[in-house]
């Protein structure tokens, strides 16, 4: 009983599912050819179809519009003022489903590319990618959205940028470059001088921020194994909420360099002079669906991003 009432307020809430189930969308296709090649004959050479078909599809797309649609004239026949009014939609709905399909390649279409990545990573890396997209092909729209689990493997993206490895049959990675782990404080911290010489390490241990989730799970364990039993008092999933905790505070905290300096554009901040980190790098790499290489458009787009970052 349940399912009936959810089946009949599914139907209630999406009434253009029910019209369509009672119209057979292939004769569209008929009336199109026939209202653009003005005849029956002409509409069945190009559809490769009988003209007795043809006739037979407009029979009953007349019985499901109150019209006619086409009246007889001479050779051929010509559209009724209704068919006019029918064309006009059906024929951008059938632009709009082949620009989707890009069933031609073609490149002067309009289309939408969704690349997913952290917010900060968006905001630094974004502009660039946007730019070196805009050379190759300036019809695309770039939709940034979050990373998330499994996305490109359910093709809800279209690239992701990241600065975690993607471990997926399914997934080719890139890595685009590296950066090197830095600590940060707001520009007139009282002690941040001192707070990595000699064994003052240790003494100020509830000063220090650090991601506490899998965006850098891997410097995070550095960063563990470095200060082992130091106190996070604030943690985030956000660089820019970091950011501006690290100005108002006397927090110390860990980030990419390329990070630091776009931030440290917008909030007063500082690095910290720290040598414990020497040699730590953040790789930032770009994952795509192995499948992303039939699809010429998007592959136009990969190499430009990885042309991009190679000139770098």
């Amino acid at each position: 009983m349940e399912f009936c009432i959810m089946e009949r307020n599914q139907e209630d809430d999406y009434p253009t599912f029910k019209a369509l189930r009672n119209i057979d969308l292939n004769l569209l296709t008929v009336f199109e050819a026939v209202y653009v090649h003005k005849g029956i004959v002409n509409a069945a050479k190009v559809l490769n179809l009988t003209p007795s078909a043809i006739s037979q599809s407009i029979q009953k797309l007349r019985s499901t519009f109150p019209d006619p649609l086409f009246i007889r004239k001479g050779q051929g026949v010509t559209p009724t003022a209704y068919a006019a009014h029918l064309h006009e939609y059906i024929s951008q709905g059938f632009e709009s489903i082949l620009c989707a399909l890009d069933v031609n390649n073609n490149y002067d279409k309009e289309r939408t590319i969704t690349l997913a990545s952290t917010p900060s990573l968006g905001a630094l890396l974004m502009p660039r990618i946007y730019c070196a997209i805009q050379k190759v092909n300036p019809k695309l729209s770039i939709r940034n959205v979050p990373i998330a689990e499994r996305q490109l493997s359910q093709f809800q993206a279209d690239i992701a940028i990241d600065t975690r490895p993607h471990h997926s049959p399914g997934i080719s990675s890139y890595n685009l470059y590296n950066d090197r782990l830095v600590a940060v404080c707001r520009h007139d911290h009282p002690t941040a001088e001192l707070l990595f010489s000699g064994n003052n390490i240790h003494d100020v241990n509830y000063t220090f921020l650090i991601m506490q989730d899998d965006l850098l799970v891997d410097l995070r364990q550095v960063i563990n194994n470095v200060l082992p039993n130091r106190q996070i008092t604030f943690s985030s999933y956000n660089f820019l909420t970091i950011a501006s905790m690290l100005t108002s505070s006397d927090l110390i905290g860990f980030m990419p360099f390329r990070v630091f300096e776009l931030y440290s554009r917008i909030f007063p901040l500082k690095m910290v002079e720290c040598s414990i980190f020497t040699g730590t790098t953040v790789t930032t790499t770009m994952h795509i669906n192995k499948l992303s290489a039939r699809d010429a458009v998007l592959q136009e787009v990969i190499d430009s991003i990885l042309q991009e970052f190679e000139a770098a």
